[in-house]
């Protein structure tokens, strides 16, 4: 894997092999923040990478200027490998072991943006709980975006607040964002 632009661009990680992760792809994640980058500037944003695997996508908001960015996921590798290369990197990433679900339900916490690529084989109702429990609990700032990477075979567009959908072969990534109050009452 490598960090695709920021102070890191170019940057190769090797992940240990034994890890249970299926990284987005370096093409899937340059679409992903092409596509961000025409929403956001990425500096002093408050990112959230659930089931985060490697890292991959937080070194990306990172190495981009995000920060504090926090990634979970359960698996105790993922968060020990996570630990070491922010540290490595120099960047501001809190990784912890959690189950996602769990953390979404004590989070006190909102974010900017919240990044959720959980595994492919989850079912319909987990994927759609992801989305429940973020906009539930007002995880996500006002002018904030959810993105859920998922496999074409799991539909999401029927959710709450969903805003778009992008299709990279078999992946496809989500966009669910809230409306400002300002466009809401230009809407009345």
């Amino acid at each position: 894997m490598r960090i695709i632009s920021g102070k890191h661009k170019g940057r190769r990680l090797v992940a240990p092999k034994n890890l249970p992760v299926r990284p987005t792809t370096d093409m899937c994640k340059e679409s992903l923040f092409n596509i961000l980058n025409n929403y956001f500037n990425f500096n002093g944003l408050k990112v959230l990478d659930l089931f985060s695997g490697t890292g991959n996508i937080s070194y990306e908001f990172g190495s981009r200027g995000a920060g504090p960015i926090t990634s979970v996921d359960g698996d105790f590798g993922c968060v020990n490998f996570i630990k070491k290369t922010a540290s490595d990197l120099d960047l501001d990433i809190t990784a912890l072991k959690s189950d996602a679900f769990k953390f979404l339900e004590k989070s006190k916490t909102s974010y900017d943006i919240i990044f959720a690529d959980p595994p492919y084989d989850l079912g319909q109702e987990q994927f759609e709980k992801i989305i429940q429990l973020i906009f539930e609990n007002e995880l996500l700032e006002e002018e904030g975006m959810l993105i859920v990477e998922h496999s074409k075979h799991t539909k999401l567009d029927h959710m709450m607040n969903f805003s778009f959908a992008k299709n990279y072969g078999g992946s496809v990534f989500s966009f669910y964002e809230l409306e400002s109050d300002e466009e809401e009452s230009l809407e009345d």
